[in-house]
């Protein structure tokens, strides 16, 4: 069973930088897909990025492309997400996800795998 666990949320003021982290407890996952979603209360899960296996390039949401960055360190089995110029908009409880293909996609139900979320709070 695959296991993933976030780290790095919190609360920051507007404008300010969060970098999340995603432990994934298989090895597998180092060349797979992964990504990231969002969501606030009382909305819809929202896809906000991917990270195809075996790439080092992010596709990223319009709400949030050049503001986030996604990477990948294959030794530590770790996702990340690189938040900078935050707003009080990307408040959400943020999840990681892994899927048994390579190739990503950005709808929530072909994932295979989720954390269990870190809440992210930007004040204004």
């Amino acid at each position: 069973q695959v296991q993933l666990v976030e780290s790095g949320g919190g609360s920051v003021q507007a404008g300010g930088s969060l970098r999340l982290s995603c432990v994934a407890s298989v090895a597998t996952f180092r060349t797979g897909c992964m990504g990231w979603f969002r969501q606030a209360p009382g909305k819809e899960r929202e896809w906000i990025g991917h990270i195809n296996g075996g790439s080092v390039v992010g596709t990223y949401a319009d709400s949030v492309k050049g503001r986030f960055t996604i990477s990948r360190d294959g030794a530590k089995n770790t996702l990340y997400l690189q938040m900078n110029s935050l707003k009080p908009d990307d408040t959400a409880t943020y999840y990681c996800a892994a899927r048994r293909d390579v190739i990503c996609s950005t709808l929530p139900s072909t994932f295979n795998y989720w954390g269990q979320g870190t809440q992210v709070t930007i004040s204004s």
